[in-house]
C-alpha cells in the first residue's frame, strides 16, 4: 500500500470516529464531502449542524475529544464561543458545526461541489 493510500485509509477511520461523535451528540443533516481529489487541505470536510449554541459546543467538544482519544491532533479551532460555525481542524479531517442560519449562508456543499459526497456508510 502506497503511503497515500495508507494516508486516506486513516483520514477515512478518523471522519467515521467524527461521524460517530456527531451522530451521539444528535447533530443533523451529516454530510462527508471528499475533497482529496480536488484540494491539498484535508482528504474529508464533514459538515453537520446543530440546533443552538449549547448543542452545537457539545457537538464540538465531543468531537474533539474523541478524536483526540484516537491519537488525531487538533491542530486548530475556530468560532467555539460564538458557535454560530465551529470549524475543527484535525489536518486530513476538518469538521465544520454550523447552526441551521449560517449553513445555509455559508453552503460549503456548494462551493465544494467539486469534491465528492460520500455517504458516512461507505467510509
Amino acid at each position: 500500500m502506497s503511503e497515500t493510500a495508507g494516508s486516506k485509509e486513516r483520514s477515512g477511520k478518523l471522519a467515521r470516529i467524527a461521524i460517530a461523535a456527531l451522530e451521539e451528540k444528535k447533530a443533523a443533516d451529516i454530510r462527508v464531502i471528499d475533497i482529496s481529489e480536488v484540494s491539498v487541505l484535508a482528504d474529508y470536510f464533514i459538515i453537520a449542524n446543530g440546533s443552538n449554541r449549547p448543542q452545537i459546543q457539545a457537538l464540538s467538544d465531543e468531537v474533539s475529544e474523541k478524536m483526540e482519544k484516537a491519537g488525531a491532533v487538533l491542530k486548530q479551532t475556530e468560532g467555539y464561543e460564538n458557535a454560530n460555525w465551529i470549524l475543527l481542524d484535525f489536518g486530513d479531517v476538518i469538521v465544520h458545526i454550523f447552526n441551521q442560519e449560517n449553513r445555509l449562508l455559508y453552503d460549503l456543499e456548494r462551493i465544494w461541489r467539486d469534491g465528492k459526497q460520500v455517504n458516512p456508510e461507505e467510509l
